[in-house]
């Protein structure tokens, strides 16, 4: 069973900075591309980044690239979301995810909200 499980969400202030972690199992997660969506309130899912099996390969929305970075662990099957330079716009529920891109996800983890505010 595949399991994903984020974490290290909370509320920052504009300009400061998160790193989201993302637990894996139930399948060989280095053979997998990755991706992190997001969800603000009354608004549908966006894809924020997307990293390959190798962690070679990332790309990144346009709204978070130069401020955040993804890495990944496959020794831990652990992904990662280093979210700097914060704003309010990137207040959202975070979820990782199996697969290269949001048409193409097989699984989800429950989510992990994100709040920038003053």
């Amino acid at each position: 069973e595949v399991r994903l499980v984020e974490s290290g969400g909370g509320l920052v202030q504009p300009g400061g900075s998160l790193r989201l972690t993302c637990e894996a199992s139930g399948f060989l997660f280095g053979d997998h591309f990755m991706t992190w969506v997001r969800q603000a309130p009354g608004k549908g899912l966006e894809w924020v980044s997307t990293i390959n099996g190798n962690g070679a390969k990332i790309r990144y929305s346009d709204s978070v690239e130069g401020r955040f970075t993804t890495s990944r662990d496959n020794t831990k099957n652990i992904l990662f979301l280093q979210m700097d330079s914060l704003k309010t716009e990137d207040t959202a529920k975070y979820y990782c995810a199996k697969g290269p891109s949001i048409g193409t996800i097989t699984d989800r983890g429950q989510g992990t909200q994100v709040t920038v505010s003053l």
